[in-house]
């Protein structure tokens, strides 16, 4: 069993009740978050017993919320490797960088974590069927997970996604509809039709699950370094569930003694043509606006407005962290040369953090001496048209 107690609202820290399926909170319309009894998880789990877990995500059970092991829907998600990358770091500047890369991942990309938990915790409450606007990798993973559950999925997905997007959904058993524009129009027909089709809809921080299989990125990056948090993370945001995730799962960690107060500076990394969270954090603004007609190659960074915005905005700034754009021209570039110095693929996501991070070196905000974490979010193999 785990130590779920409750979900809470982000805004007012209303509860509700942990057995039964909730989207966004009824007080506020804002996102939910699992809270856990840490005191006693902390009893329960030391970080020495690690090392005999499973290498997966799973290792962390007493601080997620699907409570029978029976009902973990797993492919063997998580605990992916944090590389070390002097070669491409002495290259740029930062001789301390480190990459964990998402895209040995079941499905390819860091998506894997969210939909386990999130279609894990569905099928444990007695869900029937999900739904899903997805840029790409979201819809691939929840069409995975699905399928080994054996449940319904219905994924929604603007028509131009990369084509391996569209195959994986569609080979896997999901009912596939293509959408004549973005991402925010697929997310508004799930919302249209969820309730009349019986679907449970497990849009990002539309739900309180996604986040929780994501906040594992910050357990394992803490567990990898021995427990001793890196200065900076770049992580390139579209709804930003991760980089949320993990600064829920670095408060977590503290809770149960596991680390102490230090936090790394977090970087919310977007493509210039589609930036509002940058616009929103140098506007100092609280939430951001959503952005009109965005354009960007890197499918997962095309999402002109993210419902956990204000949770975004509030950790970059409690870090101490920023958010910039790159262009499409500067990630593309980037590609190859985390590639050729890594022997990683990266996803034009992933590369956008390397093109951020030497924005970050030449500004003078990253030094020599920091050690820094890019996160490569998927693998360029499901880009192979786009890269054409």
């Amino acid at each position: 069993m785990g130590f779920l107690t409750e979900l809470v609202c982000t805004r007012c820290d209303a509860a509700f009740a942990k057995n039964q399926l909730w989207n966004l909170s009824t007080c506020c319309q804002a996102p939910l978050f699992a809270k856990y009894d840490l005191e006693s998880a902390a009893r329960a789990l030391r970080p020495e017993m690690l090392i005999n877990r499973i290498p997966t995500m799973w290792r962390y059970a007493e601080v997620m919320p699907v409570e029978e092991e029976s009902h973990r829907i797993s492919l063997g998600e998580g605990f992916t490797p944090l590389l070390q990358a002097a070669r491409l770091g002495r290259s740029v500047g930062a001789p301390n960088l480190m990459i964990k890369d998402e895209g040995v991942n079941p499905t390819g990309s860091f998506k894997a974590r969210g939909l386990s938990a999130a279609i894990s915790k569905v099928f444990e409450l007695g869900g029937t069927a999900v739904a899903i606007p997805s840029a790409g990798n979201a819809g691939g993973a929840t069409a995975a997970y699905a399928a080994r559950v054996g449940l319904p999925a219905h994924i929604f997905m603007p028509k131009d996604v990369p084509e391996a997007n569209r195959v994986e959904c569609e080979a896997l058993g999901a009912k596939l509809e293509l959408v004549d524009g973005l991402i925010s129009d697929c997310g508004r027909i799930v919302a249209e039709r969820k309730d009349e089709e019986g679907w449970f809809d497990v849009s990002t921080l539309k739900e309180p699950y996604r986040v929780e299989g994501k906040k594992t990125m910050g357990y394992e990056l803490a567990e990898q370094l021995d427990w001793e948090l890196p200065d900076v993370i770049l992580y390139p945001t579209g709804g930003g569930t991760g980089l949320i995730g993990m600064w829920k799962a670095f408060e977590e960690m503290q809770q149960m003694g596991w680390i102490g107060v230090e936090r790394p500076r977090m970087v919310s990394v977007q493509a210039s043509g589609c930036a509002p969270i940058v616009r929103a954090f140098e506007a100092g603004e609280d939430q951001a606006e959503p952005w009109v007609e965005a354009k960007t190659v890197a499918s997962g960074l095309r999402v002109p407005g993210a419902v956990g915005d204000f949770l975004m905005l509030r950790a970059i700034r409690e870090s101490g962290g920023t958010a910039l754009s790159v262009t499409d021209e500067e990630l593309m570039a980037a590609i190859p040369e985390m590639a050729s110095a890594t022997g990683i693929f990266p996803a034009p996501e992933g590369a956008a953090t390397l093109a951020g991070l030497k924005k970050l070196i030449t500004s003078g905000q990253v030094s020599e001496d920091d050690r820094v974490v890019l996160f490569n979010t998927g693998t360029g193999l499901k880009y192979i048209d786009v890269l054409r």
